[in-house]
């Protein structure tokens, strides 16, 4: 294939199949080499689990936070987290990881989607919307041979009653097994049957609701033991495929709610939680009394309350021994998965990565009220879920998978829950579909070749207002909310609240040094640049959304200043079977030259390859253009970094694809990609309309490039 091999990307650990090869001896080698040629593809494959849990905040986890603030302060309050703690020193911490949205349902389909929230078709707080029908990543692995499973909170079923009325349910968007909780507001309960804060709630098996058998089941356990039972079932009978688990869970969100009883001893296939597929008694903890078991480390927790250590401490109020509780569940629980994987030798063969939905809450859905500053949930950071300041976007992420990631790493690269489809794209072997803003993250992980750099940036809306709690900055408290966008660029982090225009400014902070954003620097002379490069930027990688409207929808795009440019558009060509539309600009082109406008016929077309066509638009004068696609197999449009036409996923070809864009007078750079996946007459038109034309086939003249001969890169 033309793009890059998992095989020739990644080396496979030392390991007891490989002193097993030794012995063989140098012919038993050749022989097995043989065999192992023919399996390389499918063997390197690795499975994926991909670990999201619920209002998790930064500084809840020990490792990022709560274990310094137990060292440095004592007589705080404090939780712990071994088994995160564990999955960390054994993988990579990513410090500046980003989750897409400051709520749950936009930031899980950006993620499943590898859009940001300026293309996902889910933002604000648009909960039980239909996830667009598009690339996920359950879509992209399942065609790469993967086998997928859902466990947990969805969400994102659109209007209707049951799976065969739900549009978007998770069998639909590329899925093979699902079981958990559909609905949003039923996430907010953690006992499905007795429901006892919020009443009974559905739980769907595939197209089968099976609450009523789930008698004393606190999801948290129900989730991972129904996982860790899957993962047998699979590698008991077949253990060649590779699969990928979306593991989401719904705890420690909303109803601040106990498990039954202490975590079941041991773990792996020697313990922990067990799935016993009895109606009834469904796991293994589903017994004893609901809502009732506190962790010793917690049920009898005293702080200092008034800084004074002659004073007598006073205990925790209860729903803070609560939330640490359903905190230390979760962390059981990973661990119990990933001693699970050790048992089975699958270790050494999956990713597994942690992370949270968004930042700490305060929502307890109980009498007594919770604040996320009790243990400092949002750790170093001020803000919360809701706001885009670092800590409702900054969420505790670790990367673990012996043998391939290096131990006890830790990498402050900006990265942001969408790149992972493309990570995880480029682990089965794959190209990642062209309409992902996602770049693979696999060098930062494994600390081999370059890392590209990725785009980390959010908008949002929300009423409300920041908290006012004494541990963040002073003009940061009871700060109004409402439109919000922030975007990285390097060390440094834009944001703007309550948007008016695209002309307001952004508040710059340099997060690297100051990673509690207490140093506005927008004044600054030197950020004047800056600070344009922020408003140019926003409007550029974004495209607007009917249902989730911003001040700065209809703001012109603005143009880019190029000294020198010729007349015509690169093009590049790329060999491979491609099952998609694939983002071409991280392959190796075959072949590349310049033309005066798109085409099929810059070379002769077999039927599998890839045209990347780049260059800029010379737009003549502001206004609304409409652009106009239409392939025989499939093709997407970028200009800037916004998708405008997206002729792939469900395209029916030969069909005339449109999309308009607000753009000022000047020179616009586009990427046009196409993809050659079917017999028949290779077809790929391009035209426009706009201020003072009616549609027609692009002239030359509205095209130029950079003058590089050879193709783009």
């Amino acid at each position: 294939m033309a793009w890059l091999k998992p095989e020739s990307l990644l080396k496979r650990p030392y390991n007891h199949m490989h002193k097993r090869f030794l012995r063989l001896g140098f012919w038993g080698l050749i022989f097995l080499g043989s065999v192992h040629q023919a399996r390389t593809a499918e063997a390197v494959k690795p499975n994926i689990i991909f670990i999201l849990v619920d209002d998790l905040g930064f500084g809840d986890v020990g490792t990022f936070f709560q274990n310094g603030r137990k060292a440095h302060d004592p007589g705080k309050p404090w939780q712990a987290t071994p088994g995160l703690d564990a999955m960390a020193s054994e993988g990579i911490k990513l410090t500046d990881h980003y989750c897409p949205a400051a709520v749950c349902a936009p930031s899980r389909a950006s993620l499943i989607l590898g859009v940001h929230q300026g293309h996902a078709n889910v933002r604000d707080s648009q909960f039980d919307k239909a996830l667009e029908n598009n690339h996920t990543i359950a879509t992209v692995l399942k065609q790469a041979g993967y086998s997928t499973a859902i466990f947990g909170k969805w969400g994102l079923q659109g209007k209707g009653q049951n799976p065969t009325m739900w549009p978007a349910y998770p069998t639909k968007r590329g899925f093979d097994y699902f079981m958990g909780y559909v609905r949003h507001a039923d996430g907010h309960e953690h006992y499905p049957k007795e429901g006892p804060h919020q009443g009974k709630k559905q739980i769907w098996e595939n197209n089968h609701e099976i609450s009523e058998q789930l008698d004393q089941c606190y999801t948290a356990d129900l989730f991972a033991a129904r996982a860790k039972k899957w993962i047998l079932d699979q590698h008991a009978t077949n253990a060649a495929q590779p699969f990928f688990i979306y593991l989401a869970f719904d705890t420690p969100h909303a109803v601040t709610e106990l498990p039954t009883q202490a975590y079941p001893a041991g773990s792996g296939v020697k313990g922990g939680l067990l799935w016993l597929g009895q109606p009834g008694h469904m796991i293994n903890t589903a017994s004893g009394q609901i809502d009732s078991w506190m962790h010793p480390d917690y049920a009898k927790a005293t702080f200092d309350n008034d800084g004074n250590p002659a004073t007598p401490e006073v205990p925790w109020p209860n729903v803070y021994k609560r939330y640490a509780t359903a905190v230390r569940r979760l962390d059981d629980c990973v661990h119990d998965v990933l001693q699970l994987l050790k048992d089975l030798h699958l270790d050494t063969n999956t990713m597994v990565v942690f992370s949270s939905d968004n930042g700490p809450s305060i929502e307890s859905y109980l009498p007594q009220k919770f604040a996320a500053n009790f243990f400092n949930s949002f750790g170093p950071f001020d803000g919360i879920k809701r706001d885009l300041w670092e800590g409702g976007l900054r969420v505790p992420t670790i990367a673990w998978w012996p043998g391939h990631i290096p131990p006890g790493r830790t990498s402050s690269q900006p990265c942001q829950s969408h790149d992972w489809l493309a990570t995880f794209a480029t682990l089965a072997g794959m190209p990642a579909p062209a309409r992902s803003d996602g770049v693979s993250l696999l060098p930062m992980l494994t600390g081999s070749g370059e890392q590209r750099k990725g785009t980390v940036y959010s908008e949002y809306f929300s009423t409300g207002k920041t908290p006012n709690y004494q541990e963040f900055a002073a003009e940061r408290r009871d700060r109004v909310r409402n439109q919000m966008q922030t975007l990285r660029l390097g060390d440094y982090q834009g944001v703007r609240y309550d948007v008016k225009s695209a002309s307001d400014n952004f508040e710059i902070y340099n997060v690297a040094t100051d990673p509690g954003q207490r140093i506005n620097l927008a004044a600054r002379p030197e950020m004047v640049a800056l600070q344009q490069q922020m408003k140019d930027t926003v409007l550029r990688l974004r495209r607007p959304d009917s249902g989730a409207v911003r001040p700065y929808d209809q703001e012109l795009v603005p143009s880019v200043t190029v000294r020198s440019t010729e007349p015509g558009v690169q093009w590049a060509a790329y060999e491979g079977i491609f099952p998609w539309v694939p983002e071409l600009t991280t392959l190796k082109p075959s072949s590349t030259g310049v033309t005066n406008h798109p085409t099929v016929g810059v070379r002769a077309l077999d039927n599998n390859v890839g045209l990347l066509f780049t260059g800029y638009l010379n737009v003549p004068e502001d206004g609304d253009y409409t652009l106009y696609l239409t392939a025989d197999t499939g093709a997407l449009l970028r200009i800037h970094e916004a998708t405008v036409i997206d002729a792939d996923f469900g395209y029916v070809g030969n069909t005339k694809k449109s999309g308009t864009i607000r753009l000022r007078a000047g020179r616009h750079p586009f990427r046009l990609y196409y993809a050659r996946k079917a017999k028949g007459v290779p077809i790929l038109d391009f035209a426009w309309s706009g201020p003072g034309f009616e549609m027609q086939r692009v002239p030359d003249k509205a095209f130029s490039h950079d003058g590089a001969a050879e193709g783009p890169r």
